[in-house]
C-alpha cells in the first residue's frame, strides 16, 4: 500500500518504520525539521526487542511537501492539530484515500469525517508503546495490539487492506466491531497513566515506587469506565485494569506521550483525554473527582512549561 503517516513522532515513526520494513511505500509527514532531516540523511533508527534496524526505504517530509494521493493516511497528530495537519497535507487525500485515526482521546472520528466520507474513515486504538530518544531514533519495547473499525460500523475493502498491512508489519491488528468500547478503555488507560506521569514526571515503572501510583491509576480507570457505561458504551474495567498493571510491570522505562510533551515544553493532549472525560461525566451526571483533579494539575504544568 501507499501509506502516509501524518504526525511522525514516536508512535508515527514506529508504525511507519515497521510498515516500511514489511514492504509498504511509506511517507512520514511531520514538522519536526531535525527529525525528518536525520531520517532523510541517515534513515530511521528503530530499536525494538529484536534489536536495532535502520529503515531507509521511506520518505520523510513536511506535510505541505507531499504531492501525490495515497491509499491510506494514518493520523497520529495530537487531536488539537488534526484539522490543520490534514489541511497542510491535502495533496495526499484522493477520492479513494482511507483515513485511520490511532490518536489518543475522544472526538477523532468527527474530525476526520470533515475530510472524507464516513465509509473512508476508520478509528482505532493501539497499546504499542514508543519513545523518541533523539531525532531520527525511535524505540519500542514490549508488546502491543491494534483494534480498529470503520467509523460507520461497516466492513469495507479499505478496512480489510489496512488490517492486512498492519499485520504484515507484525503489529497484531484486528477489526473490532466494539471499537467504541475499546476507545473508551484506551481513554481510561491514558487518563490514568499519561496524566500521572505528566504531573509526577515519573516513567511508567516509577509509578510503582509506592502503592499510591497504582492506586490512583485504578481510581481514574474506574471513573472513566463509569462515564462510558453511563453513555451506553460497554467498556470493560477489568480489561483496563489488567492493561494498566501489565504496563506498570513491563513498560517500566516508557515515558508516555503526555510526559514527553511536558519535558519538551509542548502543549499536552489533556483536554482530549481527562478534560473530555470530565465534560462527558458532567453531561451524564457522573462524578469523576480524580480524573478532574489530574486534568487541573496537568493544565497547571502546561501553563508553567509554556
Amino acid at each position: 500500500m501507499q501509506i502516509a503517516i501524518l504526525g511522525a513522532g514516536a508512535m508515527g515513526s514506529f508504525f511507519g518504520g515497521r510498515l516500511a520494513l514489511a514492504g509498504h511505500a511509506v511517507t512520514l509527514l511531520d514538522i519536526d525539521e531535525a527529525h525528518i532531516g536525520c531520517i532523510r540523511r541517515d534513515g530511521l533508527r528503530l530499536s525494538t526487542d529484536s534489536g536495532e534496524q535502520v529503515v531507509r526505504n521511506l520518505i520523510a517530509q513536511r506535510p505541505e511537501e507531499a504531492t501525490q494521493p495515497v491509499d491510506l493516511v494514518i493520523v497520529f497528530t495530537k487531536t488539537m492539530h488534526t484539522e490543520a495537519a490534514l489541511t497542510a497535507a491535502s495533496a495526499v487525500l484522493g477520492p479513494e484515500t482511507a483515513l485511520l485515526s490511532l490518536q489518543n482521546g475522544l472526538g477523532n472520528a468527527e474530525r476526520l469525517a470533515r475530510f472524507a466520507a464516513p465509509g473512508q474513515v476508520m478509528i482505532g486504538v493501539t497499546t504499542w508503546p514508543a519513545d523518541k530518544s533523539e531525532p531520527g531514533r525511535v524505540s519500542s519495547h514490549g508488546h502491543g495490539t491494534i483494534r480498529l473499525m470503520s467509523a460507520d460500523g461497516k466492513h469495507s475493502s479499505a478496512l480489510e487492506q489496512t488490517v492486512s498491512a498492519l499485520n504484515e508489519a507484525s503489529l497484531a491488528c484486528r477489526a473490532n466491531p466494539d471499537v467504541w468500547a475499546a476507545i473508551w478503555e484506551k481513554v481510561a488507560f491514558n487518563a490514568a497513566l499519561n496524566s500521572l506521569c505528566a504531573v509526577t514526571q515519573c516513567t511508567v515503572g516509577e509509578l510503582t515506587h509506592t502503592a499510591d501510583g497504582e492506586s490512583l491509576a485504578l481510581k481514574i480507570v474506574a471513573e472513566v469506565v463509569a462515564v462510558a457505561r453511563a453513555r451506553g458504551i460497554a467498556a470493560n474495567e477489568d480489561h483496563v485494569v489488567a492493561n494498566v498493571r501489565d504496563a506498570l510491570a513491563h513498560h517500566g522505562s516508557h515515558r508516555p506521550s503526555m510526559l514527553q510533551d511536558v519535558l519538551a515544553g509542548r502543549h499536552t493532549e489533556i483536554e482530549a483525554i481527562n478534560g473530555a472525560v470530565v465534560e462527558a461525566a458532567a453531561a451524564v451526571g457522573v462524578e469523576a473527582p480524580y480524573t478532574e483533579t489530574l486534568a487541573r494539575l496537568v493544565r497547571l504544568v502546561d501553563a508553567r512549561r509554556r
